[in-house]
């Protein structure tokens, strides 16, 4: 099909949107769920919460790099119609995640002491040992859950993983019930419990997709696989070259952000509770942003497939532009119901004033947020995955934290000056992406591969 208008363009783009901004949500409701019903423990279990949850992305979006990319090779793949190459290139990724994600999860359980060290109250260290290490080890079927959501998406089928995260939450909550808070004969664990409902929730969810995807006779023509035989060293290789710098992407923007928990925990538990409780409602609209910016990698890279250079440029446009809106919308209701908000997560009016406050913030960065992720998104659709590495840390390293410590500690502003050096750093990231998109994809100069 030639699309060769805007609406077109943003009609499609819509229809794989919704299910993965559904999908997306419903991973970060697990988040806020998890915040809501630890924060009715106290505020060093919502902010111990806060730090590890953070700091455990942190070494999480490399296996998430690695599985990003599947989706863009699939959908390359797809566009030249080599069915079986789509299921190679699932095959490896399988592994290649598996095993990466394996490691992280050692360290992490290893290394979880090593809270003890970043100058936090002990009261929240404590509770978080457990926790981290708990977190940890869930990364594995997580992992592999990305793995084969991400092959899907590259077939432009997204709903199976919208369904499953669903299926999720209500997994996740009815564990929480049980183990937060004892009921049914269990003990009552606090904010282990929320670990242990997490780990079980992520199993369940690999698990689903697995199932769907290697019994389902639909994916046939693709020979999908999770055999170790026939494993392919130059597809692996291909994979790496591309999902490691993605990697790296995604820890210069998480990493940011991971550590300005840490400095915001000098401040003491009440404000890394608004922090947490700003960034988990900021992030809700983030994700829904995402089904946008996955839908145009989806896009951008089935007309690299094609060799269609002239909607690929319109798909990735009309990306940007439905990003952009919908982040617009979100702020204006960040700002309307700043005051209402945090009520969801908890009853002391010191940090709900101070989580009104960072939601304004979090407004005024919305606009930049979803530029910079449609920016990453349609430029990964290209496969051009290491100059924009560079830039994500020049944003979020070189101009984001410095802007936000001297703005806290030097001119005393706090968590709000923490979270202006956000906004410093997503507004050069959203315009370095997208005007790289503009250069890469200029008619005259673009070559496929």
């Amino acid at each position: 099909m030639t699309l060769k208008n805007y609406p077109e363009h943003f009609k499609e783009t819509l229809r794989l949107a919704y299910p993965v901004s559904i999908a997306h949500l419903g991973h970060v409701m697990l988040g806020f769920v998890d915040s809501m019903m630890v924060g009715r423990v106290g505020a060093d279990s919502l902010a111990a919460a806060s730090l590890v949850n953070g700091l455990a992305f942190l070494f999480l979006v490399f296996g998430l790099g690695l599985s990003l990319v599947l989706t863009p090779l699939v959908a390359i793949a797809k566009g030249q119609n080599d069915l079986k190459q789509c299921g190679i290139i699932l095959q490896n990724g399988f592994w290649l995640n598996t095993i990466f994600s394996l490691s992280l999860a050692i360290i992490i359980i290893i290394f979880a002491r090593g809270l003890a060290y970043l100058n936090q109250p002990q009261a929240v260290v404590e509770i978080a040992i457990p926790y981290a290490q708990i977190i940890g080890l869930s990364f594995i079927p997580f992992v592999i859950f990305q793995s084969e959501k991400q092959f899907l998406e590259g077939l432009s089928i997204t709903q199976p993983a919208m369904y499953v995260m669903l299926a999720a939450n209500v997994v996740n909550v009815f564990g929480n019930w049980l183990l937060i808070f004892g009921h049914w004969g269990f003990p009552a664990l606090g904010l282990e419990g929320a670990g242990i409902s997490t780990f079980l929730t992520r199993c369940f969810q690999a698990a689903a997709l697995l199932f769907y995807v290697h019994k389902n006779k639909r994916f046939k023509p693709f020979q999908p696989s999770i055999s170790l035989k026939g494993l392919k060293f130059n597809v692996i290789k291909k994979i790496a070259n591309l999902g490691f710098p993605t990697g790296f992407q995604h820890f210069f923007e998480v990493g940011a952000f991971s550590f300005s928990a840490v400095m915001i925990g000098w401040l003491g538990s009440k404000s890394l509770a608004a922090h947490q409780i700003a960034l988990s409602l900021a992030s809700m609209s983030f994700m829904i942003t995402l089904g946008i910016t996955a839908a145009g990698t989806i896009r951008v890279g089935r007309f690299m497939g094609t060799k269609d250079i002239g909607n690929l440029r319109r798909a990735g446009f009309a990306t940007i532009l439905l990003s952009v809106i919908s982040m617009t919308v979100f702020a204006f209701l960040f700002i309307v119901f700043r005051n209402r908000l945090p009520l969801f997560f908890i009853n002391d009016p010191e940090v709900i004033a101070m989580a009104s406050v960072l939601l304004v913030i979090a407004a005024l960065f919305q606009i930049s947020d979803g530029a910079q992720a449609a920016g990453i998104a349609v430029l990964r659709g290209l496969t051009d995955v290491k100059i924009p590495m560079i830039l994500s840390f020049v944003a979020y390293w070189i101009l984001g934290l410095p802007v936000g410590y001297l703005l806290g500690f030097v001119f005393h502003l706090n968590v709000n000056g923490i979270w202006l050096g956000f906004l410093s750093g997503l507004s050069f990231a959203g315009m370095a992406f997208v005007l790289r998109f503009i250069f890469k994809t200029n008619p005259k100069r673009f070559k496929f591969e």
